[in-house]
């Protein structure tokens, strides 16, 4: 029998294009290098006296606002929040060091490309229209207007209508195409889910999209390697302009709008696929891949890279979380090399695309057969599911709301 699906807490981003002139264009940029500045002094103390911990960084950012005018007029919690993002990077350094992460440990290095400036619950004000947003800090950014940055998505509540107590961060982003701002909201959210008794193990992969234990599999769009054609010829036209000049910076924004287009793409064919796996089936299974390890393999990063596993997986659990169905993450340990129907171990190369048992004499494809792998182990480890309650640290997007890291963070040094 079904489970009622209940309710979770989810931080959804909402996500509005601006309308600025000149003047609030250059006090956002303003206010990006602000934050980026704070950042990397915050940094410089950790760097120069080990051992200062996020409360320091906290008290620093008061005292850097009095030695630099320009830092006061940076809202205090924005301030405050540019500290948090150099903790961020020193906690999850001291996280791998603790746990001896093999390789490079991710030592903290100094930004220089920030593109977005982070408010908390004050220095803004959304106006009664809900069209409008005002920053009221020293900026001098004023009132400018929302514009939906995805109109088609009509049912997609407006910012106007969630209490304000529910709105907890505000972000202003740079992008190739203009400025945005986006509502980080906490909110319960469900969806009505129909049971339909079928349960899925899926295998991503590069030939297909991903390949399901049914044998049924999903194109893969390779948005990138169809747009590099024209990305190259734009890269040529940067390439050949003098630099400092006008004509270089249009012809640099002009490529970056190409590769903004692209991971718009991505991200939507991710979003809908995934969608449409989870209202299909009442549990899903999948390989628990690290894909920052299979992009070491030059011969196929550029592949691996561009069909988005970790993000589609994102929706995956973002999606499952919100019909209250269970998804179950399984090690990828020879679920290639097994064979479904004997459990003989038949070992194959990248370029075997069929698996052969000389065992029982099973012929299938090989991600069929290792979706098929995947969905026993899941069934097997059922009472380790993953369900939607682990999903609510996380956005639609897959981001990690930063509210909650950093809370996370406070309560582990605690003890």
């Amino acid at each position: 029998m079904q489970p009622k699906s209940k309710g979770y807490l989810f931080v959804l981003i909402l996500d509005y294009q601006l309308r600025t002139n000149k003047a609030q264009a250059a006090a956002i940029d303003e206010a990006i290098r602000t934050v980026q500045f704070i950042r990397n002094k915050c940094l410089r103390l950790w760097m120069e006296g080990r051992g200062s911990g996020d409360t320091a960084l906290q008290v620093y950012c008061s005292q850097l606002a009095k030695e630099h005018p320009f830092a006061a007029r940076l809202n205090s919690q924005a301030r405050q929040t540019s500290a948090d993002r150099a903790w961020l990077a020193i906690a999850r350094f001291y996280k791998n060091c603790q746990e001896k992460k093999p390789g490079k440990k991710g030592y903290p290095r100094f930004q220089h490309d920030n593109r977005s400036v982070e408010y908390k619950q004050t220095g803004w004000r959304l106006e009664p229209d809900g069209q409008h947003v005002t920053f009221t800090d020293g900026m001098s950014i004023g009132t400018v207007r929302l514009v939906r940055a995805n109109p088609q998505r009509k049912k997609a509540r407006p910012i106007a209508t969630f209490p304000s107590g529910q709105i907890k961060r505000v972000r202003l982003v740079k992008r190739a195409d203009g400025y945005y701002v986006q509502f980080a909201v906490q909110a319960e959210r469900t969806l009505p889910h129909a049971p339909t008794g079928k349960q899925v193990g899926i295998d991503v992969g590069l030939k297909a999209y991903y390949t399901d234990s049914e044998g049924q599999t999903v194109a893969n769009p390779r948005y990138l390697r169809n747009a590099e054609k024209r990305l190259k010829r734009l890269q040529r036209r940067k390439d050949r302009k003098p630099k400092g000049s006008k004509n270089r910076r249009k012809a640099i924004k002009r490529l970056a709008k190409g590769y903004l287009k692209v991971s718009r793409q991505r991200k939507d064919f991710a979003a809908k696929t995934a969608s449409a796996l989870v209202s299909s089936h009442d549990l899903i299974a999948y390989e628990d891949v690290k894909v920052a390890h299979l992009v070491k393999n030059h011969h196929l990063a550029k592949s691996i890279s561009d069909a988005g596993w970790y993000g589609f997986l994102c929706w995956v659990r973002y999606h499952a979380g919100l019909h209250g169905i269970p998804v179950v993450a399984v090690s990828p340990r020879f679920t290639t090399q097994d064979c479904s129907g004997c459990g003989f171990r038949v070992k194959k190369t990248l370029s075997m695309r069929t698996h052969v048992c000389p065992s029982c004499g099973l012929v299938l494809d090989r991600d069929q057969n290792a979706a098929r792998n995947i969905l026993e182990l899941a069934l097997r480890t059922a009472g380790q599911a993953e369900t939607g309650a682990v999903a609510t640290a996380r956005n639609a997007s897959g981001q990690t709301a930063s509210t909650a890291v950093f809370a996370r963070a406070r309560r582990k040094r605690a003890g």
